[in-house]
């Protein structure tokens, strides 16, 4: 598909012509850079090599282009992130394994901003923006609902034990994920990423997890790579 060339009118003159894809790309990569907050208006013209006019007449306003630069950047990310979790030809384990490999190599890409663009925005922002907050919190939400649903899928097919706490793996998961793009984003190396990542893969379930919300307080959590420690309701036993 050709590329959607604006001709924005100006007073005198021919108008000006531009490119809107590498536009909104540069924004895009501005806004994760900086964030919304920290992003100037004069910034975002000077990146995208427009004029207030032709921005303006194009884009609207910083908002709406924050938002139009938000969809394009979760129409990039889509493709890997769920390409990656719901490859039907692999288990559910394998999924997310591959998942946070992928995410190591993407959080850390030398042609774009380090991290990612959703799992840091607008978690501090005055009172004046607590729609872009709270747009920001419900896209996240929305990754750890797919790997919620991913697990649940895992479940159906049998390639993830029966009484496993859909919700509780997958906010571990998601907390994984978005602890991963702090890592990032202080500069840690994608080694560094890959690691953390088959450390969390560790905690995958071979046996249902049981978690104090349907069993109480001490009751015990049967984790792959921890299922042999003791826990509160197993103690360690003695040696002869």
């Amino acid at each position: 598909m050709a590329p959607k060339i604006e001709a924005v009118k100006r007073g005198r003159g021919r108008p000006a012509v531009f490119d809107r894809a590498v536009a909104l790309k540069e924004a895009m990569k501005l806004f994760w850079e900086r964030g919304y907050a920290g992003t100037s208006f004069d910034e975002l013209i000077g990146v995208m090599g427009i004029s207030a006019s032709s921005f303006y007449n194009s884009f609207g306003n910083k908002e709406q282009l924050y938002r139009e630069a938000t969809e394009a950047y979760l129409q990039s990310s889509g493709g890997w992130f769920l390409g990656s979790l719901n490859d039907e030809t692999i288990d559910t384990r394998t999924a997310f394994a591959r998942l946070f490999a992928v995410v190591a190599r993407e959080f850390t890409r030398n042609d774009l901003p380090l991290g990612c663009m959703i799992s840091l925005a607008c978690t501090h922002v005055p009172p004046g923006l607590e729609s872009m907050r709270k747009m920001m919190a419900e896209l996240r939400a929305g990754a750890e609902a797919a790997f919620a649903e991913r697990i649940r899928k895992g479940i159906a097919d049998g390639d993830v034990p029966k009484g496993t706490d859909v919700d509780a793996l997958a906010s571990y998961y998601s907390a994984l994920a978005q602890g991963l793009a702090v890592h990032a984003r202080d500069g840690a190396s994608r080694e560094k990423l890959l690691e953390i990542g088959r450390i969390g893969m560790l905690a995958w379930p071979t046996a249902p997890i049981k978690t104090n919300k349907s069993r109480g307080v001490g009751s015990t959590t049967v984790l792959a790579g921890f299922g042999g420690r003791p826990t509160p309701d197993r103690p360690a036993k003695r040696k002869r």
